[in-house]
């Protein structure tokens, strides 16, 4: 199988339900150009969510072929209960997953100094500024670059349930399932996760009171937002 492509193709149209079965029955036929068209229209966007997930470009990559082995593999048992390219998303969700557990972090920080302070009455210590849409000082990529840094600096299983739930729209019980937890662990580790994210992102983004003239964009509560999920819902790598 050739290396998987690095750079985006331009968007498919969105195949009819004919369109998929006669792809499946061409797969489990053992078609190689159906073979090719697969790897050629999802390879990019598989790639894309590996890289969201692992944090090294070759782990990516492997990922990714990884991926695709296995679903080849295991064509013949597809039954069609959903698109094959929400079906190798999952698939390459899982060979990123299988990656992380088999080279655990060494290095890893605890998330409790990334989370806002509260005094003993119950009021947060450091109150949060409000954040600024500034598209002057910072351009869009430099924002993507600055979000996913962030999020890089998260403790594993706090990164791994927020690129799930808020970058690749898997819902509860989907990240439950993969990571082999329960729907309550998944909604706590969340929940810390983008405070601990909007800790982290505070000082490149906040309202600074030497800027008056700057219009002010209020971000909501942890509990409704992703801090994450405008910057880097499409992200370019």
């Amino acid at each position: 199988m050739s290396r998987t492509p690095t750079s985006p193709a331009s968007a498919a149209p969105v195949p009819t339900a004919a369109d998929e079965r006669d792809l499946v029955a061409q797969l489990q036929k053992g078609d190689a150009a159906a073979y090719e068209q697969v790897v050629h229209d999802n390879g990019p966007r598989m790639l894309a969510v590996a890289r969201r997930i692992l944090t090294d470009e070759s782990d990516a990559q492997d990922a990714v072929q990884e991926a695709f082995l296995s679903a080849f593999r295991n064509i013949a048992k597809f039954e069609g209960g959903s698109l094959v390219s929400t079906w190798l998303h999952r698939i390459t969700v899982n060979a990123c997953l299988m990656r992380l557990r088999k080279k655990r972090r060494l290095d890893e920080v605890s998330l409790d100094g990334m989370l806002p302070g509260f005094s003993p009455e119950g009021y947060v210590t450091k109150p949060t500024d409000t954040w600024v849409d500034r598209p002057s000082s910072m351009e869009q990529a430099e924002l993507r670059a600055t979000v996913r840094a962030a999020i890089d600096k998260l403790p594993e299983h706090y990164r791994i349930v927020l690129i799930l739930r808020d970058i690749e729209a898997m819902d509860t019980a989907q990240t439950a399932s993969l990571l082999k937890t329960t729907e309550a662990a998944v909604k706590i580790r969340l929940h810390r996760a983008r405070q601990a994210l909007r800790e982290l992102l505070d000082p490149s983004l906040r309202d600074h009171r030497d800027s008056p003239a700057a219009p002010s964009v209020r971000v909501p509560s942890p509990k409704n937002q992703s801090a994450a999920h405008g910057a880097t819902k499409n992200p370019g790598a």
